[in-house]
């Protein structure tokens, strides 16, 4: 099969508007929570989010696209602009009939949805809806915005999967060059829930944190205390590319994307398989995938969202499938800075990656403060700060609501 590699990246998100930024936050292990400023909190049980800052969409799109686009899009179009201008790819010279795009997004345009309810329900009983209203809120829009900005007119789908939504996308678009069915495939995923419904819907669920006194350290991966994880927001965006088209046209590849993994926990609606049934099956999957032993992987970039079962199920699934290799990785937890991204967390944590195997800087899981009796304490999981090391091979797991899971093995560029 065809070689991947990946030759350009884009990222917005809480931590950084840009990839070098959001390189820069997770170096410095920068907390995105803050107040949420999209809406009024007052009756709301959690008050903050990790939202993108400082983003004004007009100072990236026409005004004229910008009504014809939910949040989750704009961020999509956003990270992919950077990702095609960090490729260096010339579009002019690029078969546009084999350049496609698959994009994940596990919900999609949840705050144009809840804005034309909202509006209908003031009025008369006239239905009075905004005729983009569908097309700004359904989950695979992205994926055609992009190709319509870019020209891209092979492969063009979403991927909708809950939190591991962005990285089945990945995957998806690896396989279809692996499979020789493209040359270049603009994947990631975006989302933009910090809304009412968004909030209050996982609030009633108790996923979310309520340490609203102190939300800056309420994102807390493996630590006792943690009580939910953090909503976040953004896009990521990667150029994926198949090896020899990015040699011919002299790119610069900054990792190769090597394997993937798709498992079920078969278990339950929202929970994990307590056992880790379903994240160890995926993970192995994923570096039987890549054709790797399980002593080559050195960093494991968990899902570890900070959730009380949600983060021993994922400890105990790295244990049985590493054995004694398992004291001897760094794991650690992104969502600690960046809060979850839901659909597009697999994007941004595979940037993550990718920036680590680039720098051999190891991104740490802020926030820890006390330690869980029921997390081995013999695994690094690289607390509060980054750290050096040598780093020749990736894992970076998401796992879904619905119990959908998936891994993805990214190993450094050796020509």
């Amino acid at each position: 099969m065809k070689r991947v590699v990946v030759t350009g990246l884009g990222a917005l998100t809480p931590i950084g508007n840009n990839l070098q930024a959001y390189y820069h936050g997770l170096q410095n292990g920068v907390s995105g929570a803050a107040p949420i400023t999209r809406f009024d909190t007052t009756e709301f049980k959690t008050k903050f989010a990790c939202e993108v800052k400082d983003f004004d969409p007009k100072d990236h799109l026409d005004r004229r696209e910008l009504r014809r686009m939910d949040l989750y899009a704009q961020f999509a179009m956003v990270a992919t602009k950077e990702a095609i201008e960090h490729s260096g790819v010339d579009l002019e010279k690029l078969d546009l009939d084999r350049a496609g795009v698959i994009w994940g997004s596990g919900i999609g345009g949840l705050a144009t949805l809840e804005h034309e309810v909202a509006e209908h329900a003031k009025g008369n009983g006239t239905p009075r809806y905004n005729p983009f209203t569908v097309p700004k809120m359904i989950a695979d829009i992205a994926a055609g915005l992009i190709s319509i900005q870019f020209g891209f007119r092979g492969v063009n789908y979403a991927t909708v999967s809950a939190c591991a939504s962005s990285s089945h996308a990945i995957a998806a678009a690896m396989d279809y060059i692996r499979l020789g069915r493209a040359d270049m495939i603009i994947t990631g995923g975006s989302e933009a829930s910090v809304a009412k419904v968004g909030i209050g819907g996982f609030n009633a669920m108790k996923a979310l944190s309520t340490r609203n006194d102190d939300y800056k350290t309420a994102s807390r991966p493996f630590d006792k205390d943690r009580d939910g994880f953090v909503l976040g927001e953004g896009a990521g965006a990667l150029v994926l590319e198949e090896y020899e088209h990015a040699i011919k046209r002299g790119a610069t590849i900054y990792a190769e994307v090597l394997g993937a993994g798709a498992t079920a926990d078969a278990h339950h609606m929202t929970a994990p398989h307590p056992e880790g049934l379903g994240a160890m099956n995926v993970m192995k999957m994923a570096i039987k995938d890549a054709k790797l032993n399980l002593e080559d992987i050195d960093y494991v970039n968990v899902h570890g969202t900070s959730t009380p079962l949600g983060d021993i199920a994922e400890t105990i699934a790295i244990k049985r499938v590493f054995g004694d290799h398992a004291t001897k990785l760094n794991i650690s937890s992104t969502k600690s800075m960046t809060g979850h991204l839901l659909g597009a967390a697999g994007a941004i944590e595979s940037i993550a990656g990718i920036m680590a195997l680039n720098h051999g800087i190891i991104p740490p899981t802020i926030n820890h403060f006390t330690d869980d009796p029921e997390i081995d304490s013999a695994l690094n999981l690289t607390f509060n700060v980054a750290q050096e090391r040598e780093i020749n091979y990736v894992l970076s797991n998401t796992f879904g609501f619905g119990g959908h899971n998936s891994s993805l093995v990214l190993g450094k560029f050796k020509g």
